[in-house]
């Protein structure tokens, strides 16, 4: 066995035990993520090493970071991403697929530069800007929800998934 399909053998535990752990040390759970819009409106995603799916950028707020700076950082780690101006808030979400204490904050972002296309790595296999017509077939339910709620104005929903 390889160490990709240990890794991913391995996960769910891994998860399992953090998620056990963070429900006793933690009270909530917080993330936020991005979606970054170019000026062509389209989305840039990235793909994970240890989750199935395309996303949007993001992760989550640690102790003592505010959500602005979790914010720039998560763009920053995941895609070279440079804020220029104001993000700006689109929503609070309750992540019940991750667990019952996660909440997600939402901001779209269309003031920014890269620096570059990041090179793979441990974490983010790929990444890049795609139409919104032309988005990766396994991009997530949940992304695929956010992006229809800023573009086609449907209904916001409380949850992520």
């Amino acid at each position: 066995m390889n160490l990709q399909n240990l890794r991913s053998a391995l996960e769910p535990y891994i998860r399992g035990v953090l998620h056990f752990y963070w429900r006793f040390a933690r009270g909530m759970t917080l993330g936020v993520r991005a979606m970054v819009l170019d000026d062509t409106n389209r989305v840039f995603l990235v793909k994970h090493t240890y989750v199935a799916g395309w996303h949007l950028p993001g992760g989550g707020v640690e102790v003592g970071e505010t959500v602005a700076d979790a914010l720039k950082r998560e763009v920053w780690e995941e895609g070279q991403i440079e804020l220029t101006g104001p993000p700006v808030l689109h929503g609070i979400f309750f992540n019940r697929r991750i667990s019952r204490r996660d909440h997600v904050a939402l901001y779209v972002v269309r003031q920014f530069r890269q620096q570059g296309q990041p090179e793979p790595n441990r974490e983010i296999v790929a990444c890049g800007f795609y139409a919104l017509d032309n988005l990766p077939p396994d991009t997530t339910r949940g992304t695929r929800q956010r992006i229809a709620e800023v573009f086609e104005k449907a209904e916001a929903s409380r949850d992520w998934s």
